[in-house]
């Protein structure tokens, strides 16, 4: 099993409104624990290299799958250790439903500590969605 996790939640808002919030990385330090600033390397393309500073060391995702409006998928490789966080935004009447799905494969050497490593990631992102909500549903509706 590789999946450390999938959070879901219904954000009280039009599906336009959660996906500019969601791929506005200047915005992510205000729903990402532990990220204290973020940039795009280009627009929201396969491709893109995203670079994020948390816990004063610099970490680079890239945008490994886009359906624009709908999902993006970004991938970190680090190591022996990459990690796929799809997110994926759905109409729901007029709010929103938004799945994050974080996929950890591990490379030989890391496959003894492969669950706790799944384990700490749950703990420290799992929250991303409950955030997001937070800061989605304080805007004014557009």
């Amino acid at each position: 099993m590789t999946q450390a996790f999938i959070a879901t939640q219904v954000i009280d808002r039009p599906a336009e409104q959660v996906w500019r919030v969601l791929t506005d990385w200047r915005r992510a330090p205000d729903w990402m624990s532990g990220v204290d600033s973020a940039r795009a390397g280009g627009g929201i393309d396969v491709g893109t290299t995203l670079t994020f500073v948390a816990r004063k060391k610099e970490r680079t995702s890239e945008v490994t799958a886009v359906r624009p409006g709908e999902s993006i998928t970004l991938t970190s490789v680090q190591g022996g250790v990459r990690a796929d966080y799809t997110y994926s935004v759905e109409a729901d009447g007029a709010a929103t439903r938004i799945v994050l799905v974080a996929d950890v494969t591990t490379g030989a050497m890391w496959r003894v500590v492969a669950p706790a490593l799944r384990a700490v990631i749950r703990r420290t992102d799992a929250g991303q969605l409950d955030a997001l909500k937070r800061l989605v549903e304080a805007e004014v509706p557009r």
